[in-house]
C-alpha cells in the first residue's frame, strides 16, 4: 500500500496497477451482472451465484469497473486523483478551513483593512519584543519552562500566515484588475492605430489630389500644342500642292 502511496505522488506515475482488470471479457461480466441484478446493490450481490453460468469469473468484485457515480462526487464536493484530492467547484480555502488562526474577517464584503492594520502593528511590536527577548540571558538548565523568544516567534509565524493568506484571497481581485488594464490597453492600443491608418488615407488622398490639379493644365497645353501643329501640317501641305500645280501649268505653257 506505501509503494502505491508513493506511486500515486510521483510527479509522472505509473498508470493504476487494475487497468489491466479493464477486458472486453470482464466489461461484459459487469454488464451481464447488471443485467441479472436489476437494481439492487452490486456490492452487496454474490457474482459468483448470479454468473454461475459464465467462465474466468474474476475473485474481484466487478463492481469495481463501474464507472464512478458522478451525483455521488458532486454530493461530496471533492475527488480524489493521484493520491491528491480536488475540489468540484474550485475556491480558495480560508486560513480557519485549513486549521490555522485567522485574525481578519472571513467575509469577504467585510472590509479587513482596519484587521490587516492591527496585524501589520502587531508584527513590528512583536519583533521589538523578541529582539529585547533576544538579549536576555539564558535560563538555567534546570528551568523547565521556555525562553520567552519562542513565544514571539510563534506569535510572529501566526501574523506572517495572516497576512499571506489575505494576500492570497485578493489573488482573484488583482487578476481582474489586470485583466482589465491589458484589454483597456489593447483597446487604446487598436485605437490609435486606426486613428494613424485613417490619418495616413487622408493625407494620400490629399496628396492625389494636389497631383491631378497639377497634371491638368500640362494636358490643356499638349492639347492646344497638338491643334497648332495640325494647322501648320495642314497649311504646309496645301502650300505645297498649289505650287506644284503652278510649275506644271507654267511648263505647259513653255512647251
Amino acid at each position: 500500500m506505501d509503494d502505491e502511496e508513493a506511486e500515486l505522488r510521483n510527479p509522472f506515475p505509473s498508470p493504476p496497477s487494475h487497468y489491466t482488470r479493464y477486458t472486453s471479457h470482464n466489461l461484459r461480466l459487469l454488464g451481464l451482472l447488471k443485467e441479472r441484478a436489476m437494481a439492487e446493490d452490486l456490492s452487496e450481490v454474490n457474482q459468483h451465484e448470479v454468473l454461475v453460468d459464465q467462465s474466468d469469473i474474476p475473485e474481484w468484485p466487478l463492481v469495481e469497473l463501474d464507472k464512478p457515480r458522478v451525483d455521488w462526487i458532486l454530493e461530496e464536493g471533492s475527488y480524489t486523483v493521484f493520491g491528491d484530492t480536488w475540489f468540484v467547484k474550485e475556491t480558495i480555502p480560508s486560513l480557519a478551513e485549513l486549521g490555522g488562526h485567522q485574525l481578519y474577517p472571513a467575509d469577504p464584503s467585510v472590509d479587513r483593512r482596519p484587521a490587516l492594520l492591527a496585524i501589520t502593528r502587531s508584527m513590528l511590536a512583536t519583533y521589538s519584543k523578541l529582539l529585547s527577548a533576544l538579549l536576555v540571558p539564558p535560563p538555567p538548565p534546570t528551568s523547565n519552562e521556555p525562553p520567552e523568544w519562542q513565544r514571539h516567534v510563534e506569535w510572529l509565524t501566526v501574523l506572517a500566515q495572516n497576512i499571506m493568506a489575505a494576500a492570497n484571497d485578493l489573488r482573484p481581485v488583482q487578476a481582474r484588475a489586470s485583466l482589465e488594464l491589458m484589454m483597456q490597453r489593447q483597446l487604446d492600443l487598436r485605437r490609435e492605430e486606426t486613428t494613424a491608418l485613417h490619418e495616413k488615407c487622408d493625407e494620400l488622398e490629399a496628396k492625389l489630389a494636389e497631383l491631378k490639379t497639377a497634371v491638368r493644365p500640362t494636358t490643356s497645353s499638349l492639347k492646344d500644342a497638338d491643334t497648332q501643329m495640325s494647322d501648320v501640317t495642314l497649311m504646309s501641305n496645301t502650300a505645297n500642292e498649289v505650287s506644284a500645280e503652278d510649275v506644271l501649268r507654267w511648263a505647259e505653257e513653255i512647251g
